[in-house]
């Protein structure tokens, strides 16, 4: 703080007499053709919005330049095109009826850039309509909530009036102007506008707790402007010495201040401070942040700057999307040509993210859109739609269904990536798309009918005596490359007592067996190891289901080299049985050679009742249910 805050000076009044007017006065400063700013989200000075509205028959031509305006916009109507022209960074709902009419104009511009449009002049500001505090002792205001790009507007518009409101919380950091900075003074109390997030569905569930899993204790975060961004964090709730450096904060923050999770400790720059540049929520949100030494509200230029989000190490930015194309084209502010949000920070964090010292960029979406009739991860993005972060900048994708890790793969690992995370309902739809447009194998487009990737009841771990965790989840198609290279790894004893012959090569058309699975019917599941970019595959298992009149299933599995003799067979028998006994199956076989005697010490004490049979060179297990 550049200055420390005192009780506001009740008497302000009467010493700013000269500069207190109403808002009818003071908006009749206004001229006709000018250009006027107005303070983003629950900034924005209604009073003064009111007035203006009411001295509409004096008025032309006036071109209104804001972020956006939360709650309702009176300006934002057929009626008033002609008097007021908006000029919009970013299309809310409450004005993407008049933008996508086209009686409304929208910019698309990074938040960071905006500043510059105002101080260099290529978008001079003639006046500029923001909301204060009432002046402290020292006649000093407070932009409260809403600092972003507004402080940049008032330091740049040829006049600044201000709605002094008692509601407004007085906030730490760059939001403190003096007095003389302004031009009139409206006193007006009214409650601020208050955003409700509402509650987390099934599909923000997943989502956050895939996000959850990328997000490592000490890290620093971003959640960008949309509800399945904001709500992904709440899921982090039991993480350890989080840091927050934002552009926007919401009411989701609040549960992670309360468990614990977040004090800031280890955030490389502002160490212990909540940074931020504006804020929508309800009144408790407004309530915790007044006065509160926690938060520190900075200018967008401090926020959204690349190089001071690249120096927060462990940076972790989670920002929302419309569109993803098979490739990692990201789409964020239109469907198709219909301009439907805006870009956001989502370039700026991404890029700082992405080079800081272990940080992470994510994008979040929902896998499909209209109710599960449209689906969000397409073979290409919808003509006219704009592209947020091209493919070679994007890192990791998460929807419902899971996470893409796109940054360095090649278009077949993306596509396939994508694919696996997009909706079961449209995967063998979008793979051959994939195959037509020859984005992967023609061969793996004959598998399409058989990529069904299984659900979360296939999901466990297993902790070794070593520390070292093993992830066990469904097969997916994504899962070709890594199982190969662990068959390559194999020793030959190794292969032979799990193929029965001398396998010398493992092509595609024998993998997919792994990998190109309908869990549906049959199950294969995976354990491995993950640095949290890539995954390595240290054990396969499964069971396929080919007498179904007996209700059976043959299951197999095979461990690598170096992790066996460690309980990893023994763990994957049960859990693959246990799958296998709530899905209704009344038992499994298996099959191995004579001189095998760790898979058969693995499938007698798996835990159920165990028949065995042999004809020379092999044991056959029964195992009942």
């Amino acid at each position: 703080m550049n200055h420390p805050l005192n009780s506001p000076d009740s008497q302000w009044t009467s010493r700013y007499a000269k500069m207190i007017t109403s808002a009818a006065e003071a908006v009749r400063r206004i001229k006709p053709g000018q250009r006027v700013f107005l303070a983003t989200g629950a900034g924005v000075p209604r009073a003064l919005v009111r007035a203006m509205i009411q001295d509409r028959s004096r008025l032309a031509d006036i071109e209104i330049v804001m972020v956006f305006v939360a709650g309702e916009v009176p300006f934002a109507v057929k009626e008033l095109a002609d008097t007021f022209t908006l000029n919009t960074f970013f299309i809310a709902e409450n004005v993407r009826a008049l933008v996508q009419s086209g009686l409304a104009d929208y910019t698309p511009i990074h938040m960071s850039d905006i500043p510059r449009l105002f101080s260099n002049g290529q978008l001079p500001l003639d006046v500029a309509m923001v909301q204060v505090t009432p002046p402290d002792l020292e006649g000093e205001v407070n932009l409260g909530i809403a600092v972003d790009v507004v402080r940049c507007a008032t330091e740049n518009a040829g006049l600044v009036l201000a709605q002094v409101n008692p509601a407004m919380p007085r906030t730490h950091g760059d939001s403190n102007l003096s007095i003389w900075d302004l031009d009139l003074l409206i006193p007006e109390e009214e409650p601020l506008y208050e955003l409700i997030l509402p509650a987390a569905d099934d599909v923000i569930d997943r989502i956050g707790q895939n996000v959850a899993a990328l997000v490592p204790d000490g890290a620093t975060i971003q959640m960008g402007l949309g509800r399945v961004a904001q709500l992904s964090v709440q899921y982090l709730t039991g993480k350890k010495n989080l840091g927050i450096h934002t552009e926007m904060i919401s009411d989701s923050i609040l549960s992670l201040i309360a468990s614990g999770a977040v004090n800031g400790q280890d955030k490389s720059t502002d160490t212990g401070q909540i940074v931020t540049s504006f804020a929508m929520g309800s009144r408790k949100l407004y309530d915790a942040v007044h006065d509160s030494t926690l938060f520190s509200f900075r200018r967008t230029e401090y926020v959204n700057d690349v190089r001071t989000i690249a120096r927060q190490q462990r940076m972790v930015a989670i920002n929302g999307a419309l569109q993803v194309d098979l490739t990692g084209q990201v789409c964020v502010d239109s469907l198709g040509s219909l301009f439907y949000s805006g870009m956001g920070g989502i370039l700026d964090f991404n890029t700082g993210a992405s080079t800081a010292v272990e940080g992470r960029s994510i994008v979040v979406l929902p896998s499909t859109a209209r109710k599960g009739r449209r689906t969000r991860i397409v073979s290409s993005l919808t003509t006219g739609a704009g592209v947020a972060l091209n493919r070679g900048v994007v890192h990791y994708v998460v929807s419902e269904y899971g996470v893409a890790y796109l940054f360095g793969k090649t278009i077949q690992e993306r596509a396939m990536a994508l694919i696996s995370i997009a909706h079961p309902d449209f995967r063998a739809r979008l793979l051959k798309q994939a195959v037509k447009l020859g984005y992967v194998r023609p061969e793996i487009g004959d598998a399409d009918g058989h990529a069904w990737v299984g659900g979360r009841e296939l999901r466990t771990s297993l902790l070794l005596d070593n520390g070292q965790l093993i992830t066990f989840r469904s097969s997916r198609p994504t899962d070709w490359k890594p199982v190969k290279k662990m068959l390559y790894s194999l020793s030959e004893g190794t292969v032979y007592r799990r193929f029965m012959s001398h396998v010398k090569r493992f092509p595609f058309n024998r993998v997919k067996n792994f990998t190109f699975i309908d869990q549906r019917h049959d199950v294969v599941v995976v354990g491995v190891i993950s640095d949290g970019k890539d995954e390595w595959v240290v054990a396969i298992g499964g069971y396929n289901v080919e007498d179904t009149a007996a209700n059976r299933a043959e299951v197999a599995f095979l461990v690598r080299d170096e992790w066996q003799g460690q309980g990893i067979g023994t763990f994957m028998m049960r859990h693959l049985t246990s799958v296998a006994r709530n899905a209704g199956l009344s038992g499994v076989t298996a099959e191995t050679l004579m001189d095998n005697r760790p898979m058969q010490a693995v499938l007698e004490k798996c835990g159920f009742s165990v028949h065995t049979r042999t004809d020379g060179e092999t044991v056959h297990f029964d195992i009942d249910f």
